[in-house]
């Protein structure tokens, strides 16, 4: 008989109730007690999980016995604290959305935290899921002969609202190149099997929220850049970020070459926000071209509707979610994406903040 396991989630915004409706897809699981300070999410994150508790602090969802496990969706400066709490009071599996933590003064809070956490802990990193990406990292070494470079383009909407506007500043996000990108310095890592040594970065604020005032305060995100990898093993890595770009069909394009050829995947922004004249959304692909013979060989690969329809992340939360659940059970001995997964990918996004302001190339042991 397979075991009922139930969550407690912190934090129920936009990504919480994400993580909600994939729960809800999952058998034998069900929302025991929510957390969720702000009174409009709470209404809606109830309307999602009926049954759940809605718990005024953390302490007080802590302390309700049936819990099997937890899931952090929380705003990014939070994160590290409540990992914290949880230490200290009650150390369940959690799910920890990224970042795992804003400010490089936390590294060494998070490696104490590392070392001395009893139960497993599995960071958010919901790209890794994303069919078309998946099926470009199970498939790269065979169609390329090994990776030498990787591009990843993200073009896509500006940051959305969030509760009280914490998305618009860097002191509580980290920075663009932490609260976005750490995905994909995350996939760099994964698919490279390899560690960062040097990123340069070029970055700016030209086209979003430069109108917008919060108390007097302005906006001080970056809304596009470049970031360049240079990789251990001798593979290098670049990132392409546009946030004004929502009128791409596709909103990722990643490509890994190799001496053999190259391997693409085109992966579709939120369903939601494909404009309704244009049609059916596009449908996520990916192509492998030899060098020889040569010709491009191009593959459809769909997502269940009931999937995509849980999210806004090409059905990955869903999978994400699957992993965890498996952990949890005990079907599993490790997590995927461990806290030094989550760790590397947001020094790398640091590194790319600091190359940004400072003009510089910067050394990945400046992060150690």
């Amino acid at each position: 008989m397979v075991r009922h396991i139930s969550y407690g989630i912190i934090g129920c915004g936009m990504m919480g109730q994400e993580h909600l409706r994939n729960i809800a897809l999952l058998p034998e699981t069900s929302i025991a007690a929510i957390y969720e300070p702000d009174a409009d999410m709470a209404r809606i994150a109830q309307s999602f999980a009926p049954k759940a508790q809605m718990m005024d602090s953390i302490d007080a969802l802590l302390e309700v016995e049936n819990l099997d496990c937890l899931v952090i969706v929380s705003p990014n400066h939070c994160h590290m604290e409540q990992l914290e709490l949880l230490a200290e009071r009650r150390p369940l599996p959690v799910l920890v959305e990224k970042p795992l933590f804003t400010d490089p003064d936390d590294i060494q809070r998070l490696n104490h935290f590392q070392a001395h956490y009893p139960a497993p802990v599995w960071v958010a990193m919901e790209y890794r899921y994303m069919p078309p990406v998946a099926t470009l990292l199970s498939d790269a070494e065979a169609a390329t002969g090994g990776i030498k470079m990787l591009t990843i383009r993200e073009h896509r909407f500006p940051f959305l609202e969030k509760v009280g506007d914490w998305n618009r500043f860097n002191r509580y996000t980290g920075g663009t190149f932490v609260e976005k990108c750490c995905h994909f310095f995350d996939l760099m890592r994964f698919a490279l099997k390899a560690e960062p040594v040097r990123i340069m970065a070029s970055g700016a604020m030209d086209a979003n929220h430069l109108e917008e005032r919060y108390e007097g305060q302005t906006p001080d995100i970056l809304d596009n850049g470049y970031v360049i990898v240079d990789f251990n093993n001798g593979t290098r890595a670049m990132l392409e970020l546009c946030m004004f770009a929502e009128g791409s069909r596709y909103q990722e394009e990643i490509s890994a070459v190799g001496p053999d050829g190259k391997i693409e995947a085109l992966v579709p922004g939120p369903g939601r926000f494909w404009p309704e004249h244009l049609g059916t959304p596009p449908i996520p692909q990916v192509i492998v071209s030899p060098r020889s013979p040569k010709g491009p060989h191009l593959r459809e690969i769909p997502v269940d509707p009931t999937i995509l329809d849980a999210g806004d992340h090409n059905g990955s939360t869903f999978y994400q979610h699957q992993g965890f659940l498996d952990l949890v059970r005990g079907n599993r001995e490790s997590p995927d994406v461990t806290l030094e997964d989550g760790k590397r990918a947001v020094q790398m996004g640091l590194a790319a903040q600091r190359s940004i302001t400072e003009k510089r190339v910067v050394e990945m042991s400046e992060f150690a």
